[in-house]
């Protein structure tokens, strides 16, 4: 599937399908036993990727690829950061909108479109929490070396599936039982299949691995990428 079809399945998915459940899972509502292991897993991966940027952003202009509900966005604009936050939702941005505290607003711009779009310009840093795991190698090979391109001196933090065993026999069961009505599926992949494949391509882009996240159904490899 190509990257433009991935992201159209994703953009139905997030904005009609499944808007209301992750606008319940990024909150403190109450949620099942399953989908609280994910909510803790996402808030210690956002803490990893947090990490991996400066502790001061004071007026850097910070990417937050995928956004979603602004979660990583305020904690970006809390230190100090000019947040661009896009995300293909529009309805999860307008949860993202309602939940930044006021004296934040100024300093965090949402906007709904691509996150590859060169037109948002160049970053001093940038994240990608969970943005990528649905597409293939190559297109995060893409994705990664381009946003890579665009940032001034600081890394993009971001995110993959690792290939583990459970991940690849959930990969091939959701293959095997496709369902209409859920995200496409998850795509594993090793840190070093990517860098290959960055290199393939032509980028000097260079990855380091950080902390893997591994809560009840939530798994997920934490990236630097340097240019």
């Amino acid at each position: 599937m190509t990257y433009e079809a991935t992201r159209e399945r994703l953009e139905t998915y997030f904005d009609k399908t499944a808007s209301r459940t992750w606008e319940a899972l990024t909150s403190d509502a109450p949620v099942s036993r399953i989908r609280q292991t994910v909510r803790e897993g996402r808030d210690t991966m956002r803490a990893e990727l947090l990490s991996i940027l400066p502790s001061d952003l004071t007026d850097a202009r910070v990417l937050d690829a995928g956004c979603g509900a602004g979660q990583m966005a305020i904690e970006l604009a809390e230190r100090g950061a000019n947040v661009v936050a896009i995300d293909i939702s529009p309805s999860l941005l307008d949860v993202a909108r309602r939940r930044t505290p006021e004296h934040l607003l100024d300093r965090i711009e949402y906007r709904a479109g691509d996150m590859l779009d060169p037109t948002f310009g160049t970053f001093d840093a940038a994240v990608a929490m969970d943005s990528l795991i649905h597409y293939d190698a190559a297109d995060i090979a893409r994705a990664v070396g381009g946003l890579t391109a665009r940032l001034s001196s600081g890394p993009l933090a971001f995110t993959v599936a690792p290939r583990t065993s459970l991940l690849v026999a959930m990969w091939w069961a959701g293959k095997a039982f496709p369902r209409g009505d859920r995200s496409p599926a998850i795509q594993p992949h090793r840190a070093k299949t990517i860098q290959k494949s960055l290199k393939n391509k032509g980028f000097k882009t260079e990855l380091t691995e950080h902390a893997r996240v591994s809560r009840g159904f939530y798994i997920s490899q934490a990236l630097e990428a340097r240019g």
